[in-house]
């Protein structure tokens, strides 16, 4: 039977993966008028001749545009980019960034000469994102072009979904409320959120709302025709989505208490594989990587192990069992930071402010110094530079018993820093475990070259911020 439901639907509202390619391409456009404008003042300042560009600009410069890209690659998440505080710290911090590595590679090239190029084009790029970038917020948080969103299903499962939403501002899309077939819940409203109507009214809210998208957040079984008005609305071009894509896309995590054991295999067996070239390449990182870290570590190694012989004696390394890939156990090398007899009264996860870590070990902890003798371990392929930060054998087996999926986790090496770790600071309880492994498993999950370099881009930041722990 035809659904005689009219298509309502605006197709000038874009979708997140949609806005992300509008604005890397504006991004790029800004990079590349900062490289001209960069040349033409480079070009008077060192009076302008017809062999300027030919005898003074290195191959290497015309390339700055990509490498500024790849300097924001933080800034490209989805609910990050309509926040201007974010925004402005994200693009100052990238030309600083920049700055930094061009000094590095400025003092260690001889006969360097771009140096003023340089300058130009990441002050010029700086100021051109940024005044791309509040026209782009100005534009995509506008009601004309937020998505219009209908979740159906009022249970725990949206109540999760709207508990995630409030935790955004800006918001990244327009909620016009719920439905649900307990006709008791009709009229009344979920923090502050409508409950429309049952599921026989779907087709009529999604016309009357001009609903862009359909979460679906039924925990049990659909009612028959609440399935059909689903499926009629899906043909007349209103987006259906599953209530752990919608977790996905806002929290850039997963609901571990809300999937069912068919999501598991179908993410992790099917979704996530990924192809040799990026194995491939991630184990050719993480060779270049292990080799560059030991090197830092020589340089590191004087001074850290006096820093620790002084305030607490020997040994100034630290081993300890992990579990790695599919299980494996492994002995993780790191620093140590706490006081000898730390775990005599018995195993127990790191706190803030915990008393059994060393003044200079806090130091240690606080600028991730500690972690860099296990670039030894990413060297011999125990870890990787990016994956699931290593937990103990005990702490794995007294979680998988609490939480759900933890073990999922394994199907990766372990890394020294993850998407956990930059985006989740402490975890001490059950709860906040749990919340690491929704971390984890999203990374597991979607992990490319790309995200793997954010990462590393947020992992600097942090360091030089001082926000370890």
């Amino acid at each position: 039977m035809q659904s005689n439901l009219k298509k309502t639907t605006p197709g000038w509202r874009l979708r997140a993966r949609e806005k992300r390619s509008i604005l890397l391409i504006g991004d790029l456009l800004m990079a590349y008028l900062a490289l001209a404008g960069a040349l033409y003042l480079w070009s008077l300042r060192d009076q302008w001749s017809l062999t300027f560009l030919s005898e003074r600009v290195a191959g290497w410069y015309y390339f700055l545009p990509f490498a500024w890209i790849l300097l924001l690659l933080n800034l490209y998440d989805p609910h990050r980019v309509t926040n201007v505080k974010v925004t402005v710290r994200g693009v100052l911090a990238s030309a600083v960034l920049g700055l930094l590595l061009y000094a590095v590679v400025y003092f260690l090239v001889e006969g360097n000469q771009t140096r003023i190029g340089v300058g130009f084009f990441l002050v010029l790029a700086a100021l051109l994102t940024l005044a791309w970038r509040m026209l782009y917020i100005r534009i995509f948080t506008s009601r004309a072009l937020m998505r219009r969103v209908l979740i159906l299903g009022a249970g725990k499962a949206g109540e999760t979904l709207l508990e995630a939403y409030h935790t955004l501002k800006p918001r990244p899309f327009y909620l016009v409320g719920f439905i649900d077939d307990d006709p008791e819940k009709t009229g009344r409203h979920l923090k502050g959120v409508p409950i429309l109507g049952a599921g026989d009214r779907l087709r009529e809210i999604v016309e009357r709302e001009a609903v862009t998208d359909l979460v679906i957040a039924v925990s049990g079984e659909m009612q028959g025709r609440t399935f059909q008005a689903v499926l009629d609305v899906q043909q007349q071009g209103v987006d259906v989505i599953p209530m752990p894509a919608m977790y996905e896309e806002l929290m850039n995590r997963v609901p571990i208490h809300h999937l069912e054991s068919e999501w598991l295999i179908r993410s992790f067996v099917i979704q996530a594989r990924t192809s040799m070239f990026y194995e491939a390449t991630r184990r050719v990182l993480d060779i270049i990587g292990g080799l560059v870290g030991l090197l830092i570590l020589a340089i590191l190694f004087p001074f850290v192990s006096l820093g620790i012989l002084l305030e607490s004696g020997r040994p100034v390394f630290y081993r300890q069992l992990r579990l790695g890939k599919g299980g494996r156990p492994y002995e993780v090398l790191k620093f140590r930071t706490m006081w000898q007899d730390a775990e005599k009264d018995g195993v127990r996860l790191t706190v803030q402010n915990d008393s059994r870590v060393t003044r200079f070990g806090n130091f240690l902890r606080r600028a991730h110094l500690d972690e860099f003798p296990q670039f030894w371990n990413v060297l011999k392929g125990e870890m990787s530079l990016i994956g699931p930060r290593a937990e103990r054998p005990e702490w794995v087996e007294q979680f998988e018993k609490q939480i759900p999926f933890y073990r999922a986790r394994l199907l990766v090496k372990p890394g020294i820093t993850g998407w956990a770790q930059v985006n989740y600071d402490y975890y001490v309880t059950v709860e906040e475990m749990a919340v690491k492994l929704e971390y984890d498993l999203y990374y597991i999950k979607h992990r490319n070259l790309l995200m793997d370099f954010a990462i590393l881009l947020r992992t600097i930041w942090q360091v030089f911020g001082l926000r370890g722990r």
